[in-house]
């Protein structure tokens, strides 16, 4: 009975943060922007703009639900909400840290340890796929159903490069569990100093993955006007909305997790022997989140940064470079490995 009160729990604190980031992500997105653009940026709503989420949220849950009239009702109302389910599900399996004692009790920083968390991940990224499929044809609008077709056939595409990357990581770890690829990752042994190729296919299917500039193919609004959301108002187009920052949010702490070290850093022993066992559990979390932050930070200023590709240059990428140089990248982690690493 405790296990199951420590789990809920931490899955409400995990679904709060995530919600909470997702939000403020808004607001960082505008502000990033208005920096490299040399403007200010939301400033009204609020000292420095900072209530400018709460506005943009109040708008959303006050507007107009509007359904078109000859939209598949059912797969209209679906659509969103599996794109919103499928993006906070990956969260339960990432160690946010070791641990922390409590009440007599040692509960453990991970809702889920589960020795596929990879596969876990990775299954969920795949069914987010037809919560935006499903939208955009449930629409009944042309311009919804492109955007849908070019946002699943980008993300199919770009997965089976992700993956093959992860299986580099997977090799070296000899483990799908991300609490182990988190633990072997102590000091300063982080895998992009093993992984550097890897981490740059990895990082551009993760922009892919989560249709963010420079391939945000399915949404261009100079094409598609909003893309496989544009029949959408109200909350079932703030659920899309959220859902994307929520998957930027996973996708930098999936970064973190299986490159960047997770929650290690260099001294943690120390940290351990002289502040004890809960300074240092706190120290990991926020160490971890530190190195989320600054992602997320360089999801938006890529996005600020570079123009969009074509289409056709976004498949060449995926299918005729990043494929090649995964399958690359593994057979020369099963070399290493064979003959030097052992």
């Amino acid at each position: 009975m405790d296990l199951i009160l420590e789990k809920s729990i931490l899955i409400i604190v995990i679904f709060s943060i995530t919600l909470v980031i997702a939000m403020y992500s808004t607001y960082m997105e505008r502000k990033v922007a208005a920096f490299l653009q040399d403007r200010i940026g939301p400033d009204r709503a609020g000292p420095f703009g900072i209530l400018q989420p709460l506005a943009d949220g109040g708008k959303m849950f006050f507007k107009e639900d509007f359904i078109p009239a000859k939209s598949e009702r059912w797969l209209f109302i679906l659509g969103p909400g599996i794109a919103m389910l499928t993006a906070l599900m990956t969260s339960a399996v990432i160690p946010w840290g070791t641990s922390i004692e409590m009440f007599g009790r040692n509960i453990s920083l991970q809702v889920a340890d589960i020795n596929i968390g990879i596969l876990y991940v990775m299954g969920f990224l795949s069914i987010g796929v037809y919560g935006i499929m499903v939208g955009g044809w449930a629409s009944n609008n042309k311009y919804s159903l492109m955007g849908a077709i070019r946002a699943s056939s980008q993300m199919i595409s770009y997965e089976l490069a992700m993956g093959l990357s992860i299986i580099a990581i997977v090799m070296m770890n000899e483990s799908l569990s991300l609490s182990v690829i988190a633990e072997k990752q102590d000091s300063w042994h982080w895998n992009v100093l093993y992984q550097p190729l890897g981490f740059l296919i990895f990082i551009v299917c993760a922009f892919a993955e989560t249709n963010r500039a420079p391939f945000d193919l399915a949404e261009c609004d100079s094409e598609l006007i909003g893309g496989y959301h544009t029949e959408y108002s109200s909350m079932k187009l703030g659920f899309y909305l959220f859902a994307e920052y929520i998957n930027m949010f996973i996708s930098a702490t999936m970064i973190s997790t299986l490159y960047f070290g997770s929650y290690n850093f260099p001294g943690m022993h120390w940290v351990g022997d002289h502040l004890g066992h809960n300074w240092l559990a706190i120290i990991e979390v926020a160490v971890l989140f530190s190195k989320i932050i600054f992602f997320i930070f360089f999801f938006m200023w890529v996005r600020w940064t570079l123009p969009r590709f074509r289409y056709d240059q976004l498949m060449h990428l995926g299918w005729k470079v990043l494929i090649p140089l995964a399958i690359i990248n593994m057979l020369i982690t099963g070399g290493w490995m064979t003959y030097v690493w052992k």
